[in-house]
């Protein structure tokens, strides 16, 4: 199944079972996305130059493609709509 960014997917597995989110980015050869409010971590970052004061993150961490599912269903649709039309 090809998930693209921009798609409405639901966690199927581990801690964040049954959260939905928006698809943020897509990283094809880890074969993970990035969902919107899902799999929040916290990273530890020390101050630099770019970020003077360091501190504690929370960013959204990657689940592997086999751990949601697509929601949208406008896909299934607009393809079982060809096929009729045929």
């Amino acid at each position: 199944m090809k998930i693209k960014v921009g798609d409405k997917v639901r966690v199927i597995t581990g801690s964040n079972k049954g959260k939905e989110g928006k698809v943020s980015k897509v990283l094809r050869n880890e074969s993970r996305v990035i969902v919107e409010g899902v799999n929040i971590v916290k990273k530890h970052v020390k101050p630099n130059r770019t970020n003077e004061t360091g501190g504690i993150l929370e960013i959204e961490a990657p689940i592997h493609i086999s751990n949601v599912f697509v929601l949208s269903e406008e896909k299934k649709e607009n393809k079982k709509s060809k096929k009729e039309s045929k």
